[in-house]
Parts: C-alpha cells; structure tokens; sequence
C-alpha cells in the first residue's frame, strides 16, 4: 500500500480522520453554542486527561464548531509558568475579534474601552498596576476587572445573536492568581446571562488547581475526564479510515493493535499508521500488525518517549526510574524516596522539576503520577544512569 494513502494521523493534536468516542463531549459543546445564543445560562467545559487521550484534537474540534456558528473565537496554549501577561493576550485577541465584528454600537464601544482599559493595567512584567480606572469604574484589581471585561465582551457578542468562546490548552500550567481570574470572569458572564464561555483543557489535576483557585470552581464548570477508549470503539477509529481506501482489517490483526495502543487514541494513530507503511494490503493482517507493532514502538521509544526521557536531569531520570516500579497507577513520593534512600524533603526540587518539566503531575497530597500513558514501560526499557 502507498505511504501516501496512509489515513492515519499521529502527531501532536493532529485529527484523526475518525473521531471516536468523544460523541458526548462534542455534543455538551453544541448545546452550549446553542444556549448562548437563545441568551441563556452557561456552563464551560473542562476536558482532562493524560497526554495522548485527545484533549487538544477535541478542543480543536470545539472551536471549529463555534467558528462555524460566527461566535468570537480565542484560542490560547499556556507556557509553563504561564502568568498575568496571558490574560493581556487574551485581551489583545478579543480586541483584533472585535475590531472585525462591523458597526460600532454602544456595546460594542464599551467591550472595545474595557478591554483598552485591561491591558493597560498588565504591564509586560506582569504586575498589575491600580492607576488606570475602566469605564465600570474598577481599577487595579485583576480578577473584577478581568470579570468587567468578560461582560462586557460577552454582552456586545450578544447583540449581534453570538458569544465569546475562550479555549486554554495546557491550562494547569496557569499560576493561581490566573486561574481565580479565568474562573472570576465565568462566573460574572454566568451571573449576568452573557454567553462569555471558557473551556480549558489540562493534565487531570486541573480540577483541583481550579478548585484551590476558586472554591466555587468545582461547580462553575463542567468537567470532562477523558480516558483511553474501549476496545469496540479503538477498533472502529482503526477499521473506518482504511475502509475509505478499500483496506480492511483481520480480526486478529485488530486485536493486536487495539491491545498493544492501550486504547489511548495517539497510540491508536502510531500503531495504525506503522501496520498501514508494512502491510501490503488490501487485506491488513495479523502478521502486519506483529510488524507494525515492532515499528510503532520503536517509532514512539525514538521520539515520544525519549524526548521527554532526554529532558530530565540524572536525579530526575533516578526519581523515574523509582515511579516505574510501581507501573502507571501512581506513586507515593514517601515510596521513591526509600527506595532512593533519601528524604522527601531532599527529593522536593527533584518533585518539583520534573512538575515543571511536565513530566509527571501531583494527582493528590503525596502522590506523583506520569503525565504520559506507559511511560513506566519505556523507563524500564532504559538501561543507560
């Protein structure tokens, strides 16, 4: 089979030519376009998970369906370490949607001074100034003025039968003060019936990051966990693409490459696309799909998994490598410190390091996990210090 009909899409946020298993998410998403624009109470959406479960194709996906509808439409991917200067882009974004959205009537004029007035408090260091006032008549303040604007933009979309959609990738990488702001400006749009939506997506403790920001954030939005797919639903993501270009699967080939992914939908796209390169076709079979595993694993131990091996230092690869042990499920950091015959208090910058690196996140009090699906796999692959 060409190469160049390959159907599958592995990469970072790439879609897949068939979206499986996220039918519910997109409709929750549909409905709250449609709320918006009958002028009703809104909830935003919080899509969770590990790395490689779809989050970014999915919230992708969102936007294209708000684009279509004509909402205002800001899409941002947070840094690490992502700060106050975040939401002054934010707000230079809504002022360029703005700015496109025809003639300037009174709502429209207040959203466009609003977010004037915001961005003058953010200088390019971050801190937030109190000498400039907003036409509301806030100043200095980043979560109420944050809040003004948000009502204000939210209110001029209104008028012309649309909304605002803000979507954050990455969005546990936003410090506290960020959050409580974010999570300020919906609840302020939700209070005054504006359709200002934010949807976030982030590694699976970004529930509780919210929630430490704003203790009414656990019912501000709704919250999404997604996960690996079940085994009907990973085989239909496999078997529709190639059925477009006349290729089927073997029962068995398709067990193979539904077992060997784990289910995780970027595994699903590495696995396919490698059996697809090494099948001659138009039958993929179970000896294909023994040679596309060979292949995709090599394929993601070369770049996926190595890439995030190679960027932790020697403490922090010894830190993994006492994770691994305990596979994917999680470790407690009193654990891997006996088993480094350290103390945790010793291990704190390695703990935190590897947090930032975004290796491995802190799913509760104590416990460290991988950001990645069979990241305790390749680790115990690894022979080099």
């Amino acid at each position: 089979m060409r190469l160049a009909d390959n159907p599958y899409s592995p990469g970072a946020g790439l879609r897949p030519a068939v979206l499986a298993g996220r039918e519910p998410e997109l409709e929750a998403f549909e409905a709250i376009l449609q709320r918006g624009e009958l002028g009703r109470s809104l909830r935003g959406l919080m899509v969770t998970g590990l790395r490689g479960v779809g989050k970014t194709v999915l919230v992708n996906e969102f936007a294209r369906a708000a684009v279509a509808r004509d909402w205002i439409v800001v899409q941002l991917e947070v840094r690490p370490g992502g700060d106050t200067a975040m939401l002054s882009g934010l707000a230079a974004r809504l002022q360029a949607e703005l700015g496109l959205r025809g003639k300037a009537s009174t709502a429209l004029k207040r959203a466009l001074r609003s977010i004037t007035a915001f961005s003058l408090t953010v200088d390019p260091g971050g801190s937030i100034g109190a000498s400039v006032e907003r036409a509301t008549g806030v100043g200095g303040d980043l979560e109420l003025d944050f809040a003004s604007l948000a009502v204000d933009v939210g209110a001029a979309a209104l008028e012309s039968g649309v909304g605002v959609a803000v979507f954050i990738d990455e969005m546990q990488e936003l410090d506290k003060s960020v959050l409580a702001s974010v999570a300020a400006a919906a609840h302020a749009a939700g209070q005054r019936t504006v359709p200002f939506v934010v949807v976030g997506a982030g590694l699976p403790n970004l529930p509780g990051r919210l929630a430490d920001a704003k203790s009414y954030a656990e019912r501000l939005f709704e919250y999404r966990p997604l996960g690996k797919l079940d085994p009907a639903t990973a085989a239909a993501a496999l078997i529709g693409p190639a059925a477009e270009g006349g290729v089927s699967w073997e029962p068995a080939a398709l067990r193979r490459i539904v077992g060997v992914s784990g289910g995780y939908p970027y595994f699903l796209q590495e696995f396919g696309a490698a059996t697809w390169n090494v099948a001659a076709g138009p039958v993929i079979t179970a000896h294909d799909a023994e040679n596309g595993k060979l292949l995709g694993s090599a394929t993601l131990d070369a770049g996926f998994f190595r890439a995030r091996w190679e960027r932790a230092t020697p403490i922090e690869r010894r830190y993994l490598r006492a994770m691994a042990d305990d596979g994917g499920a999680g470790s407690r950091t009193q654990d891997v410190a006996a088993r480094l015959d350290r103390s945790q208090s010793a291990l704190g910058p390695t703990r935190a390091g590897l947090i930032g690196k975004g290796l491995v996140y802190a799913p509760e009090f104590g416990v460290v996990a991988f950001t990645t699906p069979a990241m305790s796999d390749f680790i115990r692959r690894q022979h080099d210090d």
